[in-house]
């Protein structure tokens, strides 16, 4: 059966944007050698804060002290492969602290500059996320 996704199809993620004191960002070690920010696909219907508050505390035991009530940046980036675009919606974000449990989804939390990060193996959406990051932003 070869099904079209519609071309207004995205698969939706909420990202996690935890930064430090000096406004580097907070990123995960998959198992795959990867990094991203912590994060999860959204379950249908699921509130974007619901979902970085569930999905922190799945793949890192972390707990979240604040989620910001509107998102700090959207970012698209296409996935040829899977004929779709994928939808990364990043909120600030703080947790109670960073004694994580390690899993398949995070081996290891790391902060990093926008500098350091785009030397190390990360995907295209954190890509993304670097051409638009400001870290003026968030003082």
């Amino acid at each position: 059966m070869n099904e079209q996704i519609p071309n207004c199809f995205y698969r939706v993620s909420a990202k996690a944007l935890i930064l430090d004191e000096h406004q580097k960002f907070l990123l995960a070690k998959e198992d795959n050698g990867y990094r991203d920010f912590p994060w999860g696909w959204l379950d249908f219907g699921e509130d974007p804060r619901a979902g970085i508050e569930r999905e922190l505390q799945e793949e890192t035991w972390v707990k979240t002290t604040y989620i910001a009530t509107e998102p700090a940046y959207f970012i698209t980036v296409g996935k040829p492969e899977k004929n779709c675009r994928l939808a990364h919606v990043f909120y600030e974000t703080k947790v109670e602290n960073f004694e994580f449990t390690p899993s398949k989804e995070c081996t290891e939390l790391k902060f990093f500059s926008k500098e350091d990060a785009e030397k190390e193996l990360i995907y295209g959406q954190v890509k993304a996320f670097l051409k638009h990051f400001d870290p003026k932003n968030h003082r």
